[in-house]
């Protein structure tokens, strides 16, 4: 038996789809797909390269590496670094993923040194991972918010234990089965609306944010970076501009995924105090992704996120019918916004760790 060998090198993102360097990236792709399919059982959280490719091109906001592993001219693992555009940033958030054959074999270990090495001669001293940990039997450590709680033997958990990494928070993914009962997502608004009253109403639009809503839409973007349940994470403010929300749907424009926003105005004040919105790919038979949901925390205690989620449902079954199932994200301390989602009808898809190390 031959000596493994292994090289680690960064990745020249394409300028476009077949571009030179897009056999390499769609490969760095498909390791996070299969990563992502073994952790939850299933190939509904894949994604391609050409919807992931837009979020590389243009990073002035979220600077981020791409560096890969080969193993005899295969491409075998990724490693992902992430960070803010300030120099005074503190944090960088790590992703590592190796296909489950390469494992136990110091691929992953080499591309989180790599990784780590980085954030460290930037000075970004706080370094976060998200790491998928599939249920397991046996012990179990609890997160410090007092919900949720990963298999104390899982790998990836031990591998973050062995190099100083704390579990801060558990992170469920739900999925909802589509099509939900139209009636029952009528009688859950109407009775969302009735409890808010009538100082707010449900604003809606697909893809591109009306001017006129820029501003008020940067608002929720930025309070999203601080409102949403961080842990001991800390997880920084992320300053966005109406210049900002205007890139990022242009980028996402490019991706070949459908936006569709459901916005809350409250009518005394004429601005917006709460969002959700839907990523929809253009394949009928794949997942839709729930993305960001915020109610502003002065308006909250009214069902506003329940009245969201609903209206956003609705216009999904009436814009993009036929999709089977909508996927989301939620820290396991949010309580608030997982009762919303059980009542809906969403079950728990599995779990992730949020791990932080700070470095010295």
């Amino acid at each position: 038996m031959g000596t493994f060998t292994f090289e680690i090198d960064e990745l020249a993102i394409p300028a476009a789809p077949q571009a030179p360097g897009w056999a390499d990236f769609e490969a760095a792709n498909g390791v996070r797909n299969t990563v992502e399919a073994e952790a939850y059982g299933t190939t509904d959280l894949e994604l391609t390269a050409e919807e992931l490719l837009p979020g590389w091109l243009k990073q002035a906001w979220e600077p981020k590496r791409l560096f890969v592993a080969r193993s005899k001219g295969r491409l075998v693992g990724r490693g992902h670094y992430e960070t803010l555009p300030e120099d005074s940033a503190e944090h960088a958030w790590l992703a590592v993923e190796v296909l489950p054959e390469y494992r136990r074999r110091g691929i992953g270990s080499a591309l989180t040194a790599r990784l780590e090495a980085i954030a460290q001669s930037e000075d970004r001293s706080v370094q976060i991972v998200y790491a998928p940990s599939p249920t397991a039997p046996g012990e179990r450590i609890h997160s410090p918010t007092g919900f949720g709680s990963v298999p104390l033997g899982n790998p990836e958990v031990r591998f973050l234990q062995g190099r100083g990494y704390l579990l801060e928070q558990v992170v469920r993914a739900s999925r909802l089965t589509l099509p939900v009962d139209p009636t029952q997502l009528r009688r859950l608004r109407d009775a969302a609306a009735a409890h808010a009253g009538p100082d707010y109403a449900v604003l809606q639009w697909v893809d591109r944010t009306p001017p006129e809503w820029l501003p008020d839409l940067a608002v929720l973007y930025t309070r999203m970076s601080t409102d949403a349940p961080s842990a001991g994470l800390a997880e920084p403010e992320q300053l966005w501009t109406p210049e900002r929300v205007m890139q990022e749907e242009q980028k996402a424009a490019a991706g070949r995924r459908t936006a569709l926003t459901s916005a809350v105005l409250h009518g005394p004040s004429g601005h917006l105090v709460g969002f959700t919105e839907l990523e929809v790919p253009a394949e009928s038979r794949r997942a839709v992704s729930q993305e960001d949901t915020l109610v502003l925390r002065e308006h909250r205690g009214r069902r506003l996120g329940m009245l969201l989620k609903v209206a956003n449902l609705e216009l999904l079954a009436a814009e993009r019918p036929g999709h089977p199932s909508v996927l989301t994200y939620n820290a396991e301390e949010n309580r608030h916004m997982l009762t919303v989602n059980e009542a809906i009808g969403f079950v728990p898809l599995g779990y992730e760790g949020a791990w932080r190390r700070d470095a010295l």
